[in-house]
């Protein structure tokens, strides 16, 4: 009988120091998350702030940007925290969750795409850059960025086994892998991610190249083509950035088969962090920082309106 008592007091201590363990990686990465997305809504709130900022293409695309960005974090670190807490939800919930995540994922390709062929009109057709790359075309281009990945995401759904249930109540905690079930599910997902980045990379390597050849004309501005190339090499780190959230599962499944659990859930967190949260900062932080017309205002919004001295702030009050 002791030996029985002491058996469960040492499954139940086990049980409560994974439970603190889950407590406070979880709150670890939601002070990162919270970090993160106050610095994109103070990038949001700066891209809003000015009119040259409203009314410029290639500012109103990173609005965009850091828009999907920041609702991709927040809707993966809800996931995550109701997985840790083994909070289980309902299938419509989960699904719905789910989608958003799926939508605005494929958001952030697309709108590299967009803002590198911006980049490429300005540098070889300046003449024509003016007329073609309008407010109004620009608004049109994101409303096409979101209604082809809100079909996208439904094409995926309709192509999900969707088993018979007695409730909708979900057996297990809220993820993709649990939600998105079925091998044409699956196949499709798969199939779309690798033609949508093969397409953004080959979009913006492209746009690299005209440029880089416009750039040995005698009538481009040197300058100007110097910025893009840099910009358009940002823009092919930026996917890669976003490439990377593609990695997390397969490296989980990969260490699954060699560490122990403990060691796994661990890892993950790393992963988690670096493949998810942390680049859907980067942005934010590298425009913020690069841009000159952007860092100014970005830094004295970021500092609660306080005049710094590296940078100043005169005419931002």
């Amino acid at each position: 009988m002791d030996k029985v008592l002491s058996s469960s007091n040492v499954t139940d201590e086990l049980q409560n120091d994974r439970t603190v363990e889950r407590l406070m990686l979880s709150f670890l990465t939601t002070v990162q998350c919270c970090i993160f997305f106050y610095i994109n809504a103070i990038m949001l709130f700066t891209l809003r702030s000015k009119t040259v900022f409203c009314e410029t293409s290639r500012y109103v695309l990173l609005f965009n940007l850091l828009f999907a960005d920041s609702i991709q974090m927040v809707t993966s670190q809800l996931l995550y925290i109701l997985a840790a807490c083994l909070i289980r939800l309902t299938y419509p919930v989960c699904g719905f969750l789910n989608v958003i995540g799926v939508l605005t994922t494929n958001i952030s390709p697309l709108t590299l795409v967009v803002m590198s062929l911006e980049r490429y009109v300005a540098v070889c057709f300046p003449l024509r850059h003016a007329a073609v790359i309008t407010t109004r075309n620009t608004g049109l281009a994101i409303f096409a960025i979101w209604a082809f990945s809100f079909f996208s995401s439904l094409i995926q759904i309709s192509l999900v086994d969707f088993p018979e249930l007695e409730n909708l109540q979900m057996k297990e905690v809220c993820s993709g892998l649990t939600v998105f079930v079925g091998p044409l599910s699956d196949t499709y997902d798969r199939a779309f991610t690798c033609l949508l980045f093969v397409s953004a990379g080959a979009a913006i390597i492209f746009s690299y190249i005209g440029v880089t050849v416009a750039a040995k004309s005698a009538s481009t501005d040197k300058t100007t083509s110097q910025k893009a190339r840099h910009t358009l090499l940002l823009h092919l780190v930026q996917l890669g950035l976003s490439l990377s959230s593609t990695l997390y599962t397969p490296i989980l499944t990969a260490l699954s088969r060699t560490v122990i659990r403990i060691v796994l859930v661990r890892v993950q967190i790393v992963l988690y962090v670096w493949f998810f949260i942390l680049p859907r900062c980067l942005s934010a932080l590298i425009y913020g920082i690069r841009d000159r017309t952007i860092r100014p205002v970005f830094f004295y919004c970021l500092c609660c309106r306080l005049t710094i001295s590296v940078f100043p702030a005169k005419g931002y009050k």
